[in-house]
Formats: C-alpha cells, sequence, structure tokens
C-alpha cells in the first residue's frame, strides 16, 4: 500500500456558455499544498454575529468552529453525504460536472474541495492540458482528498491549496470556471466569497455552486427535516461517534439561502446570466453564473 502522507500546510434548464479564453499562470506543481496567501485572510469584527447552525456566534469564532466539525468528519465525510443524501450525492455531483460547461484545457478551481471528489470527476473532462486547484479551509479534508486521489493515481495537473474562500490568494482573471458543492453554506461572509470569487475568474468564466437549498413540497419538506433533525443525529453517533457534527450540518442547510436568494446574491455580486437548476425536488440546486 502507497505510504500516506500529510499536507504540507500547517494552517488552519442552461444556455451554452461563453468561449473559452486562454490561460498561463506558469509552470504547475503537481501533488503540492501552498498557504500563499494565508497572511491575507478577512478579519472580521468581533462586534457582530453570524449563524452557527441555529446558533448564534462572534463572526471571527465561525471559521474555527466549523473548522472543527469538518477535522472530526473528515474520515468519514463519504460516510456523512450518504446519510444526509440517501447516497445521492454521487449522482447529484457527476451531473454538477457534466453540465459545469468545462472543457478540455481548462484551469478551474474547486473551492471546498478537500475530499477531492469533483477534481476525480473533472480530470478526464480537462485532460492533460488542463488543471484543477482543489482549494480548501481545513487541512484534514485535504489530507483525506490528496491521499484518496493519489492512491487512484490521480496526480499530475491537480494542485492542493489551503484557503479561505473570502481571501483567495491567486491573481485576477485567473480561471476557465470555479466550483463549489456542499462547500459555500459554510463560509462565514458568502458575499465576500463571492465577490472574491468573480476577481479571480476570467471573463466568460463560470461559477458552478452545488449546495443544499429549499425542498419545494411541502410534505416532501416535512419528512425531509424529520430526517434531519431526528435520524440523522442518531445515525452520526452510530456509525461516526460524532452526533454534534452531523446536527449542525443539518442545521446549517436550514440557515443556507434558498435558491432566489442565493441567485440575487450572485446577481448583487456582479454575476450574469445566473441559472439555478432544482435537483431531487430542491434538496440540492445547482447555480451557475457568469463573469461577463
Amino acid at each position: 500500500m502507497r505510504q500516506r502522507r500529510n499536507p504540507t500546510c500547517s494552517h488552519d434548464g442552461f444556455h451554452e456558455p461563453p468561449p473559452d479564453a486562454t490561460f498561463n499562470t506558469g509552470p504547475v506543481t503537481p501533488h503540492s499544498c501552498s498557504i500563499a496567501g494565508m497572511n491575507e485572510q478577512p478579519k472580521p469584527s468581533t462586534d457582530s454575529t453570524t449563524h452557527f447552525g441555529f446558533r448564534d456566534v462572534p463572526v471571527g469564532e465561525k471559521q474555527k468552529l466549523v473548522g472543527e466539525v469538518f477535522t472530526s468528519v473528515a474520515r468519514s465525510y463519504d460516510l456523512m453525504n450518504d446519510l444526509m443524501s440517501f447516497g445521492i450525492h454521487r449522482l447529484w455531483k457527476r451531473h454538477f460536472v457534466a453540465i459545469s460547461g468545462v472543457r478540455r484545457g481548462d484551469r478551474v478551481l474547486d473551492l471546498a474541495g478537500g475530499t477531492g471528489d469533483i477534481a476525480a470527476l473533472l480530470k478526464p473532462v480537462i485532460g492533460e492540458t488542463g488543471e484543477v486547484v482543489v482549494g480548501d479551509i481545513n487541512a484534514a479534508m485535504l489530507g483525506v482528498g490528496r491521499d484518496r486521489l493519489t492512491d487512484r493515481g490521480l496526480v499530475s495537473g491537480l494542485r492542493w491549496t489551503q484557503l479561505n474562500a473570502e481571501a483567495l490568494p491567486f491573481p485576477d482573471n485567473s480561471f476557465d470556471a470555479v466550483t463549489m458543492a456542499f462547500g459555500l453554506r459554510n463560509v462565514t461572509d458568502k458575499d465576500k466569497a463571492l465577490a472574491d470569487i468573480l476577481r479571480v475568474l476570467k471573463p466568460g468564466g463560470r461559477l458552478l455552486v452545488l449546495e443544499f437549498s429549499k425542498v419545494q413540497s411541502e410534505l416532501f419538506g416535512k419528512l425531509y427535516d424529520f430526517h434531519s433533525f431526528k435520524v440523522l443525529p442518531k445515525l452520526g453517533q452510530l456509525f461516526a461517534g460524532d452526533a454534534h457534527s452531523y446536527q449542525y450540518l443539518a442545521e446549517s442547510i436550514r440557515k443556507h439561502p434558498d435558491q432566489q436568494t442565493l441567485k440575487s446574491m450572485m446577481e448583487r455580486a456582479g454575476y450574469g446570466r445566473v441559472e439555478v437548476r432544482n435537483l431531487s425536488g430542491g434538496i440540492v440546486a445547482i447555480h451557475r453564473a457568469y463573469k461577463l
């Protein structure tokens, strides 16, 4: 069995997409982990509060609390997604990449991508001339994803970077696409993250967000709430020994902006042609938007 290595970081219906542009940022160092720009992370005010699940906490504490949750569930993250989605998350992710508009040779930033699921699906799409930069704020998640993809022989064309989505350590106009699957709801300042993602996208580039959202059917919504709040924490305790993290994850979904609200946030941030597609009755939604 291949020996595992820890990340070198120590810190914490759609329309046809526009034509792609060229990209050149110099040579890539595969299987690397960068902490560039980490000293430039936003410094939230200690006077304001935000939500951590259903609790109000100081803004400055949310990143630490979310980090503790994902460090706790990193090794059982696939199990967590299976329990939360009845195993359908794999189909959602495949569909997400299939409609992404990503092409051979593209440079893609995959945020909250520590497990490597989306990167693994993107790699055959971008081919040998493309690159996926996998970014995550949590070192444990990056370690799990990088080990997993390395064991599958997926090394070249992948770069692993610990970062904060609110202060991306990349130049303007760097990426053809930015993807974010099941991560935006955990970002403290979503408006700031959306603005910085827009900055690093090339003109004509696209942002794609896959996230749990608002169930459209009232009856199905009640059943889903029962599963989320009564069943899921108990399953988390049974299979992962961690009911608290699973309770937070269920609560974080309910606090995340619904489909129309997130669409409006993207438009206010400056994105154009913002489109929404519900999957599984609105359990999750895909938002796609362009830098025009």
